[in-house]
């Protein structure tokens, strides 16, 4: 079973999570301050780090940012602020999920299957190991992506989007089917998060971001991958 690690600082919401997650066939650990807390998402290696934003030591921004440096672990942020600013935030700094309190268990667990399934059925559903166009090659094995030979990091998902794009090469690709393959069917939250990680797609692929290329939109359809930029 899947193990998580939980960072939060208030008792009342640590204990009776975790008791629940242990009940659902989980292994817990769980740091009570954002220092503690890296340590032990870094020393565990778990495959969910559950992560508060309101914490001593360090806040859960800068957890989060700390982990990105080092680790693609899903993570599901919690927060008391229903903002949609901090959902974006979060997004931005490369949390992969977002649940706002209070919530319930049946809420939670979706979210952390929905995560899980991104994990065991993310990998692009391709028989080729290795997309090649005219300027840019995506390595499926190695999770890897090219532009004019030089080598881009992208984040856990914003890969899994765009090799899905690349494996339908010219077509239009629905939003619902991205939020189905990439996010899973049962996935829970707002349709920012899409247009969020094409942003971020495109200001590492795109010659001009503003006029991207590469990854268009397709107007109230979807989007599409073009394999090489108009003339």
């Amino acid at each position: 079973m899947a193990t998580i690690v939980v960072i939060e600082d208030d008792p009342l919401i640590l204990l009776p999570l975790t008791d629940a997650l242990r009940e659902y066939g989980y292994t817990v650990f769980t740091a009570a301050d954002g220092k503690h807390g890296l340590d032990t998402v870094l020393a565990r290696q778990p495959d969910i780090v559950i992560l508060d934003i309101l914490l001593p030591e360090m806040d859960g921004w800068e957890v989060c940012k700390a982990i990105r440096r080092t680790s693609v672990v899903p993570i599901l942020m919690l927060s008391s602020l229903n903002e949609e600013v901090d959902r974006i935030l979060g997004l931005e700094l490369g949390a992969d999920d977002y649940l706002t309190k209070p919530f319930s268990t049946r809420e939670l667990i979706a979210h952390i299957k929905a995560l899980l399934r991104r994990i065991e059925f993310g990998a692009p559903r391709t028989q080729m190991h290795c997309l090649q166009f005219d300027r840019i090659s995506i390595d499926l094995d190695r999770r890897s992506v090219t532009k004019d030979g030089r080598e881009i990091t992208l984040r856990y998902k914003a890969f899994e989007l765009l090799a899905l794009l690349a494996e339908h090469v010219g077509e239009v690709v629905s939003r619902a089917d991205i939020f189905d393959k990439v996010w899973g069917t049962d996935w829970i939250g707002d349709t920012r998060t899409l247009e969020v990680h094409i942003r971020w797609l495109r200001e590492q692929l795109e010659d001009d971001p503003g006029q991207p290329q590469f990854i268009q939109t397709a107007r109230s359809a979807g989007y599409r991958f073009v394999s090489a930029p108009k003339s």
